[in-house]
């Protein structure tokens, strides 16, 4: 079983920052979690996609409309994901433990399972970001060779033109084979050794898939038939697919982030977890007032990785502390102006990985 051990001794950076972090708090008399704007935010959200499903299953809008309308689902879902279930699974979204596992388990209704979600996620990636072997969310082998770690094969020279149809069925991909395969293996990521689950999850498992089938394709077909259901679930969650892949690979697969390996870790040149944090993760627009809205503050993915635990609502203040503190230790803060020139550097970065001559592993 692979391990990747960090620099505990030398850690004065994040000491230095966290302390400024927690007087920002106590100066400003806030909570670390979400609070009524987050709450409403997200009935909107939540609200506006039971609304999308209503009218498309019940009262089926002519066929362009509908098209539009699904491709707005599509985004909606994704939307849901970014600022109600990410931050219930992180403990983000409230004060209230229970209402944080209620958040957390929108996953759910989106026919994801919240309890692999929260290891693979919040330990294995937060923990070892962009480190090959630990942090599964880099291991799409051998479809896509995200650093010169992994081994390329030839079709990857194309790999910065089918992304698109990668990212686009990664939603269908995580529902329907990569949740049954944790399940079936009791194994969350290749790194892990199987385990068994309580019997709770066993439950909640297959009552999530009953669910999602019974909701999303048993429901519609009925109504609308199979064709015209066919069409639009291939609409909806191929969008979601698309905007939640892109969104978390802008924040770690573009120019300038970097990687590392479990295999062959250097004992002798370790980095300090948070600065390592800083150097595998990049934000993208954060300037964009609608964008930091849609996307629950993932386009503020550095200080998300610093601080997994507060919500979203305090990432533009706490980047200012972060970046001021970058600056008195010297370290590289990876940041692009935009959302356009975030994706055309993942872009450009997949090409390049995929064109680089190394040899086959």
């Amino acid at each position: 079983m692979l391990k990747y051990t960090f620099d505990t001794a030398q850690d004065s950076f994040f000491k230095k920052l966290k302390a400024k972090v927690d007087a920002y708090f106590v100066e400003q008399k806030l909570h670390p979690a979400g609070n009524e704007k987050l709450y409403w935010k997200s009935i909107l959200q939540v609200t506006t996609a039971a609304a999308l499903y209503t009218v498309l299953v019940f009262f089926t809008p002519p066929v362009i409309i509908s098209a539009i309308l699904c491709f707005i689902l599509g985004l909606n879902l994704a939307v849901i994901g970014f600022n109600v279930m990410h931050e219930g699974g992180h403990q983000s979204f409230s004060r209230h433990a229970w209402i944080n596992n209620a958040s957390s388990y929108f996953l759910n209704v989106l026919g994801g399972i919240s309890y692999y979600w929260k290891i693979k996620h919040n330990v294995n990636h937060h923990t070892f970001t962009n480190i090959e072997g630990m942090d599964s969310d880099i291991d799409v082998k051998p479809f896509m060779r995200l650093h010169e770690g992994q081994p390329r094969r030839w079709y990857h020279r194309f790999q910065h033109i089918y992304w698109v149809i990668l990212y686009g069925i990664s939603y269908l991909a995580w529902i329907f084979y990569e949740d049954f395969d944790k399940y079936i293996s009791g194994k969350v990521s290749a790194n892990s050794e199987p385990k068994k689950i309580a019997l709770k999850e066993h439950f909640i498992f297959w009552f999530t898939k009953i669910m999602y089938v019974s909701v999303y394709m048993v429901i519609p077909i009925i109504v609308v038939g199979w064709l015209p259901w066919l069409i639009g679930f291939l609409i909806i969650t191929v969008t979601c697919g698309i905007a939640i892949s892109i969104v978390f690979q802008l924040a770690h697969v573009v120019e300038g982030t970097h990687f590392h390996s479990a295999v062959d870790q250097d004992q002798n040149n370790k980095q300090e977890w948070a600065v390592h944090q800083i150097a595998s993760t990049a934000n993208f627009a954060t300037n964009s007032k609608s964008l930091y809205w849609l996307l629950g503050g993932l386009n503020f993915q550095i200080e998300h990785h610093l601080f997994p635990r507060v919500s979203h609502i305090h990432y533009p203040k706490i980047s200012q502390l972060v970046k001021e503190t970058c600056r008195e230790y010297n370290i590289t803060y990876n940041e692009y102006a935009s959302m356009f020139k975030a994706v055309a550097s993942h872009i450009l970065h997949l090409r390049k990985l995929g064109s680089a001559q190394t040899a086959k592993a």
